[in-house]
């Protein structure tokens, strides 16, 4: 596809921030109606965007520049003692690639995960069509990853393929099993897939230091994030955290 034509670009209005109490989200969105593909959006990523659905973005505060994207440089991640445990833990699981389609075995997972683990957020009652909206795009090549015990999917990761790397769109598991750490083990699994591919990068999103949730992003080393337009090593956190 042609980028003959310049890309517009949208200020959405601004409301409240869902990471930091108190402040409020500016989001700068890609123009919904301009076309978008694969090479595209590899490009946009490295300046910072992320996509929900079909919808590009990235966060445009004002001041605030608390939210940093981030990437793990593949061919230099070595698993720590914590994550190499995470992996002897789930050497039992099946691991699969599926086909970016709704299936109501997924959908019933993401419901009991965002009931479990995000009650009260806002998405603790999704719909179907809510669910398509926020993980399955047209335009991009995007893998399911499903993590399967004895037949029964645990977990399931998202996946975009873009030519520099993997960028991780959402992990959900099943909350009964939240002591195997399987959104750490769905990262651990990208990183591998990126690496069989001879890619360089796979994106984990935004991380906010002062957000607790977003720490474990810091565990996988090295990490690189867009600080002031250049992508640079980020610092370690002070204890582990397991992915959400």
């Amino acid at each position: 596809m042609s980028h003959a034509q310049p890309l517009s670009f949208y200020l959405s209005p601004p409301e409240a921030c869902s990471y930091l109490p108190g402040r409020d989200a500016v989001n700068l969105f890609a123009d919904p109606l301009a076309p978008m593909d694969t090479e595209l959006y590899g490009r946009l990523i490295d300046h910072g965007f992320r996509r929900s659905g079909r919808y590009v973005y990235r966060p445009q505060c004002g001041t605030c520049k608390a939210c940093v994207p981030t990437r793990i440089a593949v061919g230099e991640f070595k698993p720590n003692r914590s994550q190499q445990r995470n992996l002897k833990r789930n050497q039992d699981l099946d691991a699969s690639v599926r086909a970016p389609r709704f299936q109501d075995e997924h959908f019933a997972l993401y419901r009991r995960y965002q009931h479990g683990r995000h009650p009260g957020g806002g998405m603790d009652n999704p719909r179907p069509e809510s669910y398509r909206d926020f993980l399955i795009c047209d335009w991009t090549e995007t893998l399911f990853l499903e993590l399967r015990l004895a037949g029964r999917t645990l977990a399931v990761a998202v996946t975009d393929r873009l030519p520099q790397g993997l960028s991780a769109v959402y992990t959900f598991f099943d909350p009964e099993h939240s002591a195997r750490g399987l959104g750490t083990y769905a990262v651990l699994w990208q990183i591998r897939e990126a690496r069989r591919r001879g890619l360089p990068y796979v994106y984990l999103g935004y991380w906010i230091a002062g957000n607790r949730k977003m720490r474990y992003k810091t565990r996988f080393r090295p990490i690189e994030g867009l600080v002031e337009g250049r992508w640079r090593r980020l610092p370690t956190t002070t204890r582990p955290v397991e992915a959400e």
